[in-house]
């Protein structure tokens, strides 16, 4: 019997285009299967009136960013009583608040870097919020936005030129200041609430960012299996399970982990991670012997109304 699947892509955060990249890549698979029909569609205006009309069997969620992957999608879809994939409207908009998630990660013991929000009324003037970078935090720090994802708009800021990089934040409202952690940088798929793996990555960049990401230019080394003692492998992805299940997370995640001194902070849970060619949960997967089709399918499998 022939589904009805209707793919989300594009929105309107600045993921947009790795949005679209992922439906491309998952619609040239799933187009493959004579169970499916297919349509993508960017959510507009209309984008209730043309939900209603086509009548899904399953939307599959490849949003990222703002109003994809923080819930309000999801909360629409919900009332029009859909099928979808990845997690549910709380789960969203937990996850993608990092200083809300942060605050459920620490409740739950789970380690991460000290941090604090900045308003720009926090502080009467700059020097007051540089004395209370060094006495709370110490440079170098991360700077970023609460809900994007991506890496979009991340800055690793030494004290001279932490002022110039808080500049490009000015369109946001609140930022989060992070304490900066160097050492390896470990990701983390779950996928069905079970482990599926880890991989380390070496970007020829500062940092895992957008551009390392998303440009093959990049050269960002991708090392799987990961260098870890049998311990810390399982320390690790039990970290990564245990914050998909406390912000009750369902489908896939990925959680992105630095490793520093023999410990695991945790950064972030992504519940929307991307599924193009240079993307790292296909790669887990295919690496444990999951193809990108059988990945897809499981990600179907998790479909619900509601969770």
């Amino acid at each position: 019997m022939t589904e009805r699947l209707l793919i989300l892509a594009g929105g309107y955060s600045k993921e947009k285009e790795i949005s679209l990249k992922t439906a491309k890549s998952v619609y040239s698979e799933l187009l493959k299967e004579k169970k499916y029909k297919l349509k993508i569609l960017n959510p507009d205006g209309q984008f209730i009136k043309v939900l209603r009309k086509y009548n899904p069997d399953i939307v599959l969620n490849l949003l990222h960013g703002r109003y994809g992957e923080d819930g309000y999608i999801q909360s629409i879809l919900e009332t029009e009583r859909v099928k979808y994939t990845h997690s549910g409207v709380l789960a969203s908009s937990l996850a993608i608040d990092k200083e809300i998630s942060k605050l459920i990660f620490i409740k739950n013991k789970i380690l991460t870097p000290k941090y604090f929000k900045y308003k720009s009324n926090n502080f009467s003037n700059k020097k007051k919020l540089l004395q209370h970078i060094n006495k709370s935090l110490g440079f170098p720090i991360v700077i970023k936005p609460l809900n994007e994802g991506s890496s979009v708009n991340v800055y690793i800021c030494k004290k001279n030129n932490f002022l110039r990089n808080l500049k490009k934040l000015k369109e946001y409202g609140e930022i989060l200041i992070e304490k900066y952690i160097p050492g390896r940088e470990i990701q983390v798929a779950i996928l069905s609430g079970k482990i599926l793996g880890a991989i380390e990555l070496k970007p020829k960049r500062k940092f895992y960012d957008y551009e390392a990401k998303y440009n093959p230019k990049a050269k960002t080394e991708h090392l799987i299996p990961v260098a870890l003692t049998r311990a810390q492998y399982k320390r690790i992805t039990n970290i990564a399970l245990k914050a998909h299940k406390i912000l009750k997370c369902r489908g896939v995640t990925r959680s992105d982990f630095r490793f520093f001194k023999g410990k695991f902070y945790l950064l972030e849970t992504n519940t929307q991670p991307g599924m193009t060619s240079l993307s790292l949960v296909p790669e887990i997967a295919k690496f444990n012997n999951i193809t990108f089709k059988n990945l897809i399918k499981k990600i179907l499998e998790d479909a619900s109304i509601n969770k």
